[in-house]
């Protein structure tokens, strides 16, 4: 049988919100859960800490449905911010061009760490997806969201003979633009988040883990 999660709902507001805030709630609060399970499938390490480290992609991103993505509504030029910090095409080819977005996402783990800094795209050493020494199976992804919150999470698992620590995090996602009339699809990865964990989260060989990363907004 699994054990029960360690926190309630009402712990987890008491963990991403900071003390100095005591008669405010942030309209933006992340956290990340960690959920380690024996081969018999008991609760063995429970780890919960707020997410802080939202890179310059993340923001830049979050800029285009508070500005839009083209400067005004006269032109086919794109807004500054998502085309210096993303990379994308400043300009359609033509004033009938059109392009869908699509989106993916995935987590990685890692057995480093490094300084935070804006411009991170990368962790400090990835744990690879594999069976032998020093590497975990990544078995599947999930994602769901409501009005006010979005979540996504990774299930991974230990073959690798030895216990693993996990001891940095991050999500990555990758963007895709299909343009319609100019024939072209154009592809782009980012880091979007990138945290260590305050303890190590270890995997015993033969273990399974959940990684979860949650976003929730309000105002």
């Amino acid at each position: 049988m699994v054990a029960p999660d360690l926190v309630s709902g009402e712990d987890i507001a008491k963990i991403v919100i900071p003390d100095d805030l005591p008669n405010e709630e942030p309209s933006f609060k992340a956290y990340i859960e960690a959920k380690v399970y024996d081969k018999e499938g008991h609760l063995i390490q429970y780890h919960i800490q707020p997410m802080r480290s939202l890179t310059q992609y993340f923001l830049a991103l979050m800029s285009i449905p508070l500005v839009g993505t083209f400067i005004n509504g006269s032109t086919n030029s794109a807004q500054g911010i998502i085309v210096n910090v993303l990379g994308l095409p400043s300009q359609a080819n033509n004033a009938s061009n059109c392009a869908g977005i699509l989106w993916d996402f995935s987590i990685q783990l890692g057995s480093g760490s490094q300084a935070f800094s804006l411009t991170l795209s990368s962790l400090a050493a990835p744990i690879p997806n594999g069976t032998s020494p020093g590497q975990l199976t990544y078995l599947s992804k999930a994602s769901s969201y409501t009005g006010t919150s979005i979540s996504l999470s990774i299930t991974v698992q230990n073959v690798s003979g030895a216990t693993i620590d996990v001891t940095e995090i991050g999500t990555f996602w990758n963007v895709q633009i299909i343009c319609g009339s100019c024939n072209a699809t154009y592809n782009y990865n980012y880091l979007f988040s990138y945290d260590t964990f305050s303890t190590a989260v270890s995997i015993p060989n033969g273990a399974l883990a959940t990684f979860q990363v949650t976003l929730m907004f309000s105002g």
